[in-house]
């Protein structure tokens, strides 16, 4: 069984220092074990498959099942058509209950295993930084805790007093399972039929829960049972050598990793979260040629990626495809080509020398909204001021208007706001 390398800054006491500076030193350490997790997550080529296949078969065996055979595939959609033509799934609600099968075993010995480590972290009663006995107050300060560690960056969480709880959720699991779970395993759940609905150990992508637990295991904010810690080490080969796969009472049949995975930080990012992005090629591809477009974290059809045209645009039902193809060719050339009437603009108070724009949809867009054009207030890794649209409801018909209401104002109080800040 092989297991993290505990490096040598890690502390070793139950709780962190009180000091400011030596606390916000151990939340960078987090961070830095959070951001080796991510790269275990967004490793591409080929699988570990002596330690996948270890670690798999010890958890057939604490199932109470024999080591399986095990068949690799080149990809998730390999797996789905394999699983599909050996009949892998016919009997599983016929023959036996469900939790009697590999998967069903195997599946309650994970979830019973993190139920207990969850309930460990619970008793891990922390009164950071001081204790307090009314009940009301306590709870405004969990509240504010937590919205203090969701949008501050974690070592000024950890300056300003917040417990490392808080933090830890959210820059550790939250963190990883928005770039993970949410964005590549969401997206390669899209290659697998939707009938295919087998439980699936994600490997690489159930990262988020396996940094979690092994963070306050190796920063010794809370000890677990030997079994739960010999089942984290397990889940930990399985994250740093295999992606998806899928137990059945005989086989295990194995899913290679992506051949390519393409990441760009999600903008503005507190927490070290990515989203799949790549503008020139799919984000991920698998050794079959299995493929998936990705730009700025939406999955997008091959015509977004290589022939975007007005046509297919106002043709496109779902919302966010339709907006990565008019990025793709430009807002400029698309309402050039789209022919929208311009129905209002106006300077943006809160952007000096750039302008606010409200257009009619065109027809074939099947709504009554409108689409505002502005100019982002940040700029771009090259400098430059990305152009986009905000859909906003038909009935409004000042530019202002439609900036206020993105931000639940009308169009006068928007102005005032912007011009103070």
């Amino acid at each position: 069984m092989s297991a993290v390398p505990l490096p040598s800054a890690f502390p070793r006491r139950g709780t962190f220092s009180d000091n400011p500076d030596t606390y916000a030193e151990s939340i960078r350490a987090v961070c830095a074990q959070r951001d080796r997790w991510l790269s275990y997550g967004l490793k591409a080529g080929p699988s570990d498959r002596t330690t996948t296949e270890s670690a798999v078969a010890q958890l057939y065996r604490r199932a109470g099942f024999q080591e399986p055979q095990f068949v690799w595939v080149p990809s998730p959609a390999a797996a789905a058509a394999f699983v599909t033509s050996e009949q892998l799934m016919t009997d599983m609600f016929i023959t036996r209950a469900k939790t009697e099968k590999a998967q069903g075993r195997i599946a309650s010995l994970l979830s019973d295993s993190r139920r207990k480590m969850d309930q460990r972290i619970d008793r891990r009663r922390i009164e950071w930084p001081r204790r307090t006995s009314h009940r009301n107050t306590l709870h405004q300060s969990d509240l504010r805790a937590r919205i203090t560690a969701a949008n501050s960056p974690p070592e000024d969480a950890a300056r300003a007093g917040i417990s490392p709880d808080p933090i830890i959720r959210r820059t550790v699991w939250n963190s990883l399972h928005t770039s993970l779970f949410d964005g590549v395993a969401s997206a390669i759940r899209g290659l697998v039929p939707h009938s295919f609905g087998s439980v699936t150990w994600y490997g690489q992508q159930e990262a988020h829960r396996v940094a979690y637990y092994d963070i306050y295991r190796r920063f010794h904010l809370s000890t677990f049972d030997s079994a739960d810690v010999e089942l984290l080490d397990i889940q930990s080969d399985l994250v740093r050598s295999t992606g998806w796969w899928w137990a059945f009472d005989n086989i295990a049949v194995m899913s290679e990793r992506p051949t390519a995975l393409h990441t760009q930080p999600i903008p503005d990012p507190v927490h070290g979260e990515v989203r799949l992005h790549n503008s020139t090629s799919p984000a991920l591809q698998f050794a079959d040629d299995t493929a998936i477009n990705v730009l700025d974290g939406t999955v997008v059809p091959d015509w977004v990626m290589h022939d975007p045209t007005v046509e297919r645009i106002t043709a496109e039902r779902n919302v966010e495809i339709r907006r990565s193809a008019i990025e793709r060719i430009g807002w400029d050339t698309y309402l050039d080509r789209a022919g929208l009437s311009l129905v209002d603009n106006d300077d943006d108070p809160g952007n000096p020398g750039c302008t606010l724009q409200l257009f009619a949809t065109p027809a074939g867009w099947g709504s009554e909204e409108r689409i505002l054009l502005a100019v982002n207030g940040s700029r771009e890794r090259d400098g430059r001021r990305r152009r986009y649209g905000l859909r906003v409801p038909g009935d409004i018909s000042s530019a202002l208007d439609a900036a206020g209401w993105t931000y639940g104002l009308n169009g006068t109080d928007y102005a005032q706001l912007l011009r103070r800040t």
